[in-house]
């Protein structure tokens, strides 16, 4: 007796509707980055010269610094609205010990940034790890404190007269590249390869994923979750050091809304406010993509007031896609 087995096919046009749908999630947001350089480059001459591209990825390296801490807190299904207030603290504190009457060396005031970035991001590990504080709830309450802090610190007064060692962490270059751009890349090139290829990145998007199962498999989720923070503080706290840099002098309203630019570069970027899901390489371009939107609007003489509306047209717009992502 001859025995037939049959197999259930998928038809083509299911197959081929599906794997449309994966290139979308792959390289949509690569093809709205290029249809948008070419739509500028035709409306304005300057667009695509080399000094303007500079700036874009000189403009776009704060907020992709920002946006790399901001996808490892997201993809634990977390967040941190302080980053923007981390960066203008950390930046206060680091110019202020690199210049006065007893300056220490520009190595000190980079430690110090750092440092300080670095504790605030434990404080709101802590609060949401250990006190298991809501996200939203914890960083919203740090970004009012550290903005606070900011300008209780030089009695809201900016510092000025930075020394040319500190300020070539914004303005100098290395054979021809700004240093803003060649750190932001070391930054994404360590945090990617991070992500990507070792224990802890497999863990972060495992507790992001499913924090219970993975507290189950023997994961810390409370460790993974209070590192992500400090991540996030210590690349906000880099930020702030670039951008007093390169302003050449630390301001206490620096850094206003930047958490928001942060967390639209990263859900444009692919990666679910879900949690366990989500790429750097997404995060980059949705911080390229942020920063073409700028200097666009700059070089097209858009008043800053519309600049703002298109800002949050597209975080309203991103957190649409990350629901569509999920229905599909």
């Amino acid at each position: 007796m001859n025995t037939h087995t049959t197999s259930l096919k998928v038809p083509a046009s299911q197959s081929r509707s599906a794997h449309m749908r994966d290139i979308y999630r792959r390289y949509g947001i690569v093809a709205v980055l290029i249809v948008l350089c070419i739509v500028l480059s035709f409306a304005n001459q300057y667009f695509l010269t080399l000094g303007n591209i500079a700036d874009i990825l000189r403009q776009t390296s704060i907020n992709g610094i920002l946006a790399v801490g901001m996808t490892y807190v997201v993809l634990t299904a977390g967040i941190d609205l302080s980053v923007g207030s981390t960066l203008a603290l950390a930046g206060i504190i680091s110019a202020s010990l690199v210049t006065g009457p007893h300056p220490h060396g520009a190595a000190t005031g980079l430690a110090a940034g750092l440092a300080v970035g670095a504790a605030i991001g434990a404080i709101n590990g802590l609060l949401v790890a250990r006190l298991s504080i809501p996200p939203f709830v914890a960083t919203l309450g740090m970004l009012s404190a550290a903005r606070g802090l900011t300008y209780i610190y030089n009695d809201g007064m900016p510092v000025t007269d930075l020394p040319d060692g500190y300020l070539t962490i914004g303005t100098g270059a290395i054979a021809g590249i700004p240093v803003p751009i060649i750190v932001f890349a070391l930054v994404v090139v360590l945090f990617w390869f991070v992500l990507r290829y070792t224990t802890y990145g497999r863990y972060v998007y495992a507790v992001g994923g499913n924090a219970k199962s993975a507290k189950t498999s023997g994961i810390s989720t409370g460790k993974i979750l209070f590192s992500v923070y400090v991540i996030g503080g210590l690349l906000a706290g880099l930020a702030g050091i670039i951008l007093a840099a390169r302003t050449t002098s630390a301001l206490p309203q620096a850094g206003v809304s930047y958490e928001l630019d942060a967390i639209a570069a990263v859900v444009i970027g692919g990666t679910s406010l879900s949690g366990g899901t989500g790429s750097l390489g997404g995060t980059v371009v949705g911080a390229l993509l942020i920063g073409v939107i700028n200097n666009g609007l700059n070089l097209l003489g858009v008043s800053s007031y519309y600049q703002q509306v298109v800002k949050g047209v597209i975080i309203v717009g991103a957190v649409l896609l990350d629901a569509s992502r999920k229905k599909q």
